[in-house]
């Protein structure tokens, strides 16, 4: 039985599995994009990226975390319009000596937006940044708290 050979123009020490992952990577960007036209609901701008975050909610606030490595508070915007909360910023680039062999950081504007359930309260939005981690805390209205009703005995 013989078994089908591929031939290619690349010698063993020429091929890059990462380039071929990257090549992958883009590919789907550019399929989702034209699926889902991602690019209309942050802008025409295509180097905007989302950060990775976390939404969670506890008893009385909605807590958001995004991961922002080497960003600084000066270079991200929090903004709460309604119950849209939309954080917005840039990692910039830094200076590095030597060729890039392989990267997969992003770097230039970043752009994360939820909206979050009705019933929160503006007045007490909380933002720190920490270790790379910005962490807002958006409070729950106080009509929106559980409260324990008292049994009265007649």
């Amino acid at each position: 039985m013989a078994l089908p050979v591929v031939r290619s123009s690349q010698t063993p020490a020429d091929w890059d599995p990462f380039r071929e992952l990257n090549e992958l990577h883009a590919q789907m960007h550019r399929w989702m994009d034209s699926v889902f036209d991602r690019t209309l609901a942050v802008g025409a701008d295509h180097s905007t990226w989302s950060p990775l975050a976390d939404l969670s909610e506890t008893e009385d606030a909605y807590v958001v975390e995004v991961e922002l490595p080497g960003v600084t508070r000066d270079d991200v915007t929090v903004d709460l319009s309604g119950a849209e909360l939309v954080i917005e910023g840039e990692r910039k680039e830094r200076e590095r000596e030597g060729w890039f062999r392989h990267r997969t950081r992003s770097v230039g504007r970043f752009r994360y937006a939820v909206t979050l359930p009705q019933g929160i309260d503006p007045e007490g939005v909380e933002a720190t940044l920490s270790k790379g981690v910005l962490t807002v805390r958006v409070p729950k209205s106080r009509a929106l708290k559980p409260r324990r009703i008292a049994i009265t005995e007649r």
